[in-house]
């Protein structure tokens, strides 16, 4: 079997998918983002980071209403595509870098705001992500943590994991709200509120998005036709494949 590392996986899945990433209306939208609009506000002064920037559609987000918002993410073509997209948006102020969020190439206490969003399932060491994220960001700044919700049931966590398994081998894990609040802490930042969201996921959509082989499609499908009730109950799942599931907005300070 051939050998790579983790970071190479994660960016062999998202680089020839970056397109469909900035197209998603999935990422592009949704009430957490809503959310975090009201919440930052008009912070005309402020110097923000959005770690694991995907489509760039929170970096977009953070351009509109900060001084300057660098877009980092572990893959060179995401990067490339959020510059194009920024470029074609007139945000002149949005810096795009790649690199790891695991090892951050700037000193303590740079931004005023720290972001993530559907990026921290990815991280192979979700800890010292979380470490470089307060490391980065000034006293009193702004931390903010937007991802898929694991259910605390065991039963139905099993079953989210395998799903996005399945469907993206770069996925690591979906994390319960009891587990982020732990991790924050470890950190030495304290959760100041958590909204959480329900949205629902198009079957075709999804698996296109990832570019997901038919092999591992049609394995995903077997699984679903076995789900038991409280499976079935709790993700909505649907005639087509199509399902739901929670999401969140963790608020933190240092």
């Amino acid at each position: 079997m051939p050998s790579r590392s983790h970071d190479s996986v994660v960016a062999d899945q998202f680089g020839p998918r970056a397109e469909a990433y900035v197209a998603s209306a999935v990422h592009a939208r949704g009430e957490d983002l809503d959310d975090f609009e009201r919440l930052v506000g008009a912070r005309p002064e402020a110097v923000a980071l959005d770690l694991g920037c995907g489509g760039g559609h929170l970096a977009f987000l953070l351009a509109r209403r900060c001084q300057r918002v660098v877009a980092y993410d572990l893959s060179a073509s995401m990067v490339a595509t959020v510059a194009a997209e920024a470029a074609r948006r007139g945000l002149a102020n949005l810096e795009p870098r790649q690199g790891s969020v695991e090892a951050l190439p700037w000193p303590e206490a740079a931004f005023d705001i720290v972001a993530t969003r559907y990026s921290a399932h990815h991280w192979r060491d979700v800890g010292a992500g979380l470490r470089e994220a307060r490391r980065a960001l000034k006293p009193g700044g702004l931390a903010a943590f937007m991802d898929v919700v694991a259910p605390e049931d065991p039963l139905l966590d099993t079953w989210l994991q395998s799903l996005e398994l399945l469907r993206d081998p770069s996925h690591v894990r979906n994390y319960s709200i009891a587990q982020w609040r732990t991790m924050l802490a470890a950190v030495g930042l304290k959760p100041t509120r958590c909204s959480r969201y329900r949205i629902r996921l198009e079957f075709a959509a999804w698996v296109a998005r990832m570019n997901t082989p038919p092999t591992l499609v049609a394995a995903i499908r077997a699984l679903q036709a076995k789900a038991d009730e409280d499976v079935v109950r709790h993700f909505a799942i649907e005639a087509d494949g199509s399902f739901s599931i929670d999401t969140m907005l963790m608020v933190a300070e240092g």
